[in-house]
């Protein structure tokens, strides 16, 4: 009962942050470049994360008696370093005239109790293309200087290994 009462939540608060998209702005409302997002505990450790447009996401923190109803927001930052890459290397491919024919990135990050957040990702990426070696290192060079998620991850200093792999077809 409780996670029907908890779908029906996140469904209401999902339709009002659809329909009442108004969050703060940052000076002028034509400024280019501004990203916008808002999160509210919807209960406990359960967030709902919205962008100020029509897109919205759960957040979560497990504990020892649920199992969390989404990823935790490190874990966004790392999926949203990996879909970063990816959705990169589709734009770049097109414009260097690649026919990326599929991309898949796996990415492992490692958190450092110590410093208390992610220090490592080690990077595993298969391209389907029929590009030479070269074409896919210029490729993959390019992508990393315009992914602004692995931008962040660099200037915050994290150690970020590749691995790239090609399956031409």
């Amino acid at each position: 009962m409780t996670k029907v009462i908890l779908t029906i939540s996140w469904l209401r608060l999902a339709v009002e942050l659809w329909v009442n998209r108004s969050i703060g702005k940052i000076g002028d409302e034509n400024l280019t470049g501004k990203i916008n997002a808002r999160a509210r505990i919807i209960q406990g450790y359960e967030l709902i994360l919205d962008n100020g447009r029509s897109q919205c996401s759960v957040a979560d923190q497990p504990t020892e008696t649920s199992p969390g109803l989404g990823p935790t927001p490190l874990e966004l930052c790392v999926m949203s370093h990996a879909g970063c890459y990816a959705t990169i290397a589709a734009l770049t491919a097109k414009k260097m005239r690649l026919q990326l024919k599929g991309c898949e990135v796996k990415l492992e990050a490692a958190k450092n109790a110590e410093v208390g957040t992610i220090t490592e990702e080690a990077f595993d990426i298969l391209f389907r293309i029929n590009a030479s070696d070269d074409k896919v290192r210029r490729l993959h060079d390019v992508i990393l200087k315009n992914c602004p998620v692995g931008i962040l991850f660099e200037r915050a200093g994290v150690k970020i290994t590749y691995k790239l792999h090609i399956q031409r077809e």
